[in-house]
């Protein structure tokens, strides 16, 4: 590494600087007009040139890099064949490598064309933009992926990470549904990169973007393989089901990768990963909640406007447990098996009864993982006494007990250390003030020995999979075939 940096490293950067400036005049004055306008058909002589010339000059970047050759597997299909290719695992921004080849597509945020020079590249492509400050900007994205996936063929084919995340490439996570909406075949595409040293991965955790570029640039050789599989039609059964589409086609790459699937998502990650008063102890059960929660088709976002509305219905019941039937149209979804699994998550002692007010706590965790006073506000409002907001020890316990998603916590020390004042009782008020003077009171006084309830964000102690919380593991994630872990377990 250190002789490359002097040597190779500099050289190659300047080349791949040289070809982005060399391709940014021909992308600006390509991608001039009206992006919402439909490409002519066929394209102008001049169109064809600038494209075979900016795939030229991007492929001499890419082989500047160390990607001397490219690896191609397979067919790619005509636009009126398969409209979208669904690109996994997605594991590095070098996956713009098949991007870049072949001049698809892709969807990207909307800040990105404001970029210099990667913006007007990225232009030329003419992506579908979305937008975080527009709240309906998803709703669109799904229209306009849908308009041109049904356009035969007159718009180039657009090329989705249906996973919307970068992984390890150890196994393939939930797919998102964007791309399988349209009901459209689609083509799968699988990528690898091996390479007896890997400087290509670029997730959350572990080296940076800058870091990942420099040892990917020192290194001599750098191998990539793009395999395109057969066109995958859906069934009627799937274009009116998306996530079951998004699923099949999900397992028909893991095939072909040679890697499990795992039902978890990087929100899942997000979750156990989430700084804040409390984090998630590894033997949580919220995400299999969440998995759950998702499964039904609850949208977190949706959800999280309406806490304030379940919330009062779960205070109006009190401690009144509710039975499945009441379970169900509480939370406004139909009795399913799905229902049943998240339903058994809270019937601690198998009567066939639940507290809708830990359904609620548990609800708010999942969609705002980093807001844990808010949750405890929320918690507090439906478990405390009318007359002051107050709760005693036991209600503390089985609050925390949910928003934790754990079987057993003892509580007694944080509740005497919070009842200063002995009064058997305590506000909201009184857990927000102790909470700002101790922010970490939970490593203190719920699980000082950090032996059974070990935070998802320390070091495993014994290899795991994934790398990172072993509940996300493939083979711990196939809910449907185990039995369901109740809180009580």
């Amino acid at each position: 590494v250190a002789l490359m940096t002097l040597t190779l490293f500099p050289v190659r950067l300047l080349v791949a600087a040289a070809m982005m400036l060399l391709a940014w005049p021909l992308a600006l004055v390509a991608s001039l007009g009206s992006a919402e306008k439909e490409p002519e058909q066929p394209p102008a002589l001049w169109r064809k040139v600038v494209d075979f010339l900016l795939k030229a000059i991007m492929r001499t970047m890419w082989f500047a890099g160390g990607f001397h050759r490219v690896a191609v597997k397979g067919r790619q299909a005509l636009p009126t064949e398969a409209a979208i290719l669904t690109l996994a695992p997605h594991s590095s921004y070098f996956d713009a490598i098949p991007v870049t080849m072949t001049m698809s597509s892709i969807v990207m945020k909307a800040e990105s064309r404001d970029i210099p020079i990667w913006g007007t590249l990225i232009q030329y492509i003419r992506p579908v933009f979305v937008s975080r400050s527009d709240q309906d900007s998803r709703r669109k994205t799904v229209e306009e992926i849908k308009r041109r996936a049904q356009s035969n063929g007159k718009w180039p084919q657009i090329m989705i990470f249906p996973e919307g995340t970068c992984t390890n490439r150890t196994c393939l996570i939930t797919f998102k549904p964007g791309a399988f909406i349209p009901g459209a075949p689609v083509q799968p595409v699988v990528l690898r990169y091996p390479n007896k040293l890997d400087t290509i991965t670029w997730t959350w955790q572990g080296p940076g973007a800058l870091e990942i570029l420099w040892l990917t640039l020192c290194q001599f050789h750098n191998q990539v393989e793009i395999e395109f599989l057969p066109v995958y039609s859906p069934s009627e059964e799937e274009k009116r089901n998306p996530a079951l589409y998004a699923s099949n086609v999900r397992r028909v790459m893991a095939e072909a990768l040679g890697v499990s699937v795992t039902d978890y998502t990087f929100e899942d990650c997000q979750l156990a990963l989430a700084e804040g008063q409390l984090r998630l102890p590894a033997d949580t059960c919220l995400l299999e909640f969440a998995r759950l929660v998702r499964g039904l088709g609850l949208k977190p976002e949706k959800l999280e406007k309406d806490l304030d509305r379940y919330s009062e219905r779960a205070r109006m019941k009190g401690g009144e447990k509710i039975g499945i039937a009441e379970f169900a149209a509480s939370l406004e979804v139909p009795v399913s098996d799905l229902l049943e699994d998240m339903f058994s998550l809270f019937d601690e002692s198998g009567s066939g009864e639940v507290d809708l007010r830990e359904c609620v706590v548990a609800l708010s965790v999942v969609c705002r993982p980093a807001r844990t006073l808010d949750t405890i506000q929320l918690a507090f409002k439906m478990y405390g006494a009318q007359e002051d907001g107050s709760v005693g020890e036991g209600d503390l316990s089985c609050i925390l007990k949910t928003a934790l998603g754990v079987a057993e916590l003892t509580v007694t020390d944080l509740f005497r250390a919070i009842d200063q004042e002995e009064k058997g009782k305590i506000t909201f008020a009184d857990f927000h003030r102790f909470a700002e003077m101790y922010p970490a009171f939970a490593e203190e006084y719920l699980y000082p020995d950090q032996t059974h309830f070990e935070s998802c964000a320390e070091t495993s102690p014994a290899p795991i999979p994934n790398g990172f919380c072993a509940d996300f593991s493939p083979e711990n994630s196939d809910a449907g075939r185990k039995p369901v872990r109740k809180k009580l377990d």
